[in-house]
C-alpha cells in the first residue's frame, strides 16, 4: 500500500458538473486532484437546448456566474446551474482544459466514453518521456447534479481502493471487475504513457 497520495485527474467535457464534483470529493479524502475538460469551449444550459452559453476555458467561474445571473437570474437558479458554478468557485477559479495541462498523473479517470476517447487519443500524441504509466479509466456519469454526485463518489472508492492496492499494475483489473458488477456500470480500461 502507498502512503504517497495517488495523482488523480478527473476529466469531463467542459469541467463544470461531472469532473468538478468528483474533485472535491477527492481533495477532501487528500488526494492530489486536478480536474479538467476536454472540449474546445466550455457550455452550459441555455434557455433552450439549442441555446447555450459558450465560454472559453480561460473564463473564470465567477464571470460564468455574474454572466448568467444578469441573463436570467430565475432560469438559472432553477435549473442549477448557478448553485453549481458556486461549488465550482470554491474548488478552483476556472475550467481547465485537459490538453494544455502537462502535469504526471497515476490515474486518469474519464465520465463518459467519448472524453475517454479524447484523453487517450491526447496522450498518444504526445511524446514519451519518461515512460511513467498512467491508467485511463472511463466510468459514464449522467451529466446531472445526482448522477455527478452518485459518480463521484463511485471515482472517491474506487481511488481509495486502487491506493490501498500493494501493486496498482497486478491489481488494477481485478479490481474494475469488482466495481463494475458492484456498480452495474461498464468500465473502460487502458495504459497510456509520459
Amino acid at each position: 500500500m502507498s502512503t504517497v497520495p495517488l495523482r488523480v485527474a478527473v476529466v469531463c467535457a467542459s469541467n463544470q458538473n461531472r469532473s468538478t464534483e468528483a474533485h472535491y470529493f477527492l481533495s477532501k479524502r487528500g488526494f492530489s486532484v486536478r480536474s479538467f475538460g476536454t472540449g474546445t469551449h466550455v457550455k452550459l444550459p441555455g434557455p433552450t437546448p439549442d441555446q447555450p452559453n459558450v465560454y472559453d476555458f480561460q473564463t473564470t467561474y465567477d464571470q460564468m456566474y455574474n454572466d448568467l445571473v444578469s441573463k436570467d437570474r430565475d432560469l438559472y437558479t432553477q435549473n442549477g446551474m448557478l448553485h453549481m458554478l458556486e461549488r465550482n468557485k470554491r474548488i478552483k477559479p476556472r475550467p481547465e482544459r485537459f490538453q494544455n495541462c502537462q502535469d504526471v498523473f497515476d490515474l486518469i479517470v474519464t465520465c463518459e466514453e467519448s472524453v475517454y476517447d479524447q484523453v487517450v487519443e491526447d496522450m498518444n500524441s504526445r511524446e514519451q518521456v519518461t515512460c511513467q504509466p498512467v491508467h485511463v479509466i472511463n466510468v459514464d456519469i449522467e451529466d446531472n447534479d445526482e448522477e455527478a454526485t452518485v459518480g463521484a463518489i463511485l471515482i472517491c472508492k474506487l481511488c481509495q481502493c486502487i491506493q490501498h492496492t500493494e501493486d496498482m499494475e497486478d491489481e488494477l483489473d481485478e479490481l474494475l471487475q469488482e466495481f463494475e458488477e458492484k456498480s452495474g456500470r461498464p468500465f473502460l480500461h487502458t495504459v497510456c504513457f509520459y
